[in-house]
């Protein structure tokens, strides 16, 4: 709630009142006093004299404007119709379906398509939480081997423009739905492509980049995607799967996530070197990042010697 209120963004400046507050937010003083009262508890404001609070360091990436700002992700997890979702958690555990549909009656992408704000603040979190990881995937992955890199599902393209940030020599395709790509900032070396991929993506890239695409989906959705990638591949072009390390601390309780909110699930190496090696492709490994990602390498079939 504090992250929808913006009260770190009001505290950025030195310590307020929950008087204060209450007026800049519309919230009852009392009310508002014993919210900020119990998150300092927590830790996340330090209470003053006379009910004044200042932002303590656990709550700087509340801020709106913090280089590791974390409120979309609060915001969203704070979100009635993900909370609702949660709620029909033993439908899933008892089926194994997701509960959105069930809660909602469509799935997760068609209810952000019919509710702008909140399809904004998840678009929010996805641009955060990709910033965060760019460093590690750029740096701890060789991607100078690449001319071309298609980026599939890439969203407005921060992983590309850093990707081709640290490789002035190469180019990229930012590959998403229509009115994704139509959002994307125009970067040089850059070109953009709309489209589904369930049915194609742009052929003759040296590499195919999905980060945080594959675990979205039950493996027959994920087949179907790896099909079309592979389709596109050729001579030595490689895939590359950007997804969560199975080891890192938070990985079952995003794979709960997927299960409840889209039908998915976080996999181990071993899962997804099944998945690659059905769609024909030949798995070469994992490369294991900081921040709590992996990214999982595959290419055509070496030929079969004469």
């Amino acid at each position: 709630m504090v992250a929808v209120l913006g009260i770190a963004d009001l505290l950025s400046d030195g310590p307020r009142s929950t008087n204060e507050l209450a007026a800049l937010t519309t919230c009852n003083p009392d009310a508002l006093y014993r919210l900020m009262r119990a998150l300092a508890r927590s830790g996340v404001f330090e209470e003053q004299q006379d009910r004044r609070f200042a932002l303590a360091p656990l709550g700087e990436p509340l801020r709106e404007d913090h280089e590791r700002s974390l409120r979309a992700q609060a915001i969203f997890a704070g979100s009635s119709y993900v909370w609702e979702a949660w709620a029909g958690l033993e439908h899933s555990i008892r089926s194994g379906e997701n509960a959105f549909e069930r809660v909602h009656g469509q799935n997760a992408w068609q209810y952000r398509a019919a509710h702008p704000h909140d399809s904004a603040v998840f678009d929010a979190w996805m641009a955060r939480q990709t910033g965060a990881a760019n460093d590690a995937i750029v740096g701890g992955f060789d991607f100078s081997r690449f001319a071309e890199v298609v980026d599939v599902g890439g969203g407005h393209g921060a992983l590309l423009a850093a990707i081709l940030e640290a490789n002035p020599e190469a180019h990229g395709t930012l590959f998403d739905q229509e009115h994704v790509v139509a959002e994307a900032p125009r970067r040089e070396r850059m070109r953009t492509v709309a489209g589904s991929f369930f049915e194609s993506v742009p052929a003759g890239a040296d590499a195919y980049v999905l980060k945080s695409v594959i675990h979205d989906w039950a493996d027959e959705q994920a087949l179907a995607i790896l099909r079309t990638c592979a389709a596109a591949l050729s001579g030595d072009a490689r895939l590359l799967l950007v997804e969560r390390d199975p080891d890192d601390a938070d990985s079952a309780w995003l794979d709960l996530q997927m299960l409840v909110m889209l039908g998915g699930r976080e996999r181990t190496a071993d899962e997804y070197e099944q998945l690659l090696e059905t769609v024909g492709l030949h798995y070469m490994g994992a490369t294991k990042l900081e921040g709590g990602h992996a990214i999982y390498e595959a290419r055509l079939p070496p030929p079969a010697p004469r």
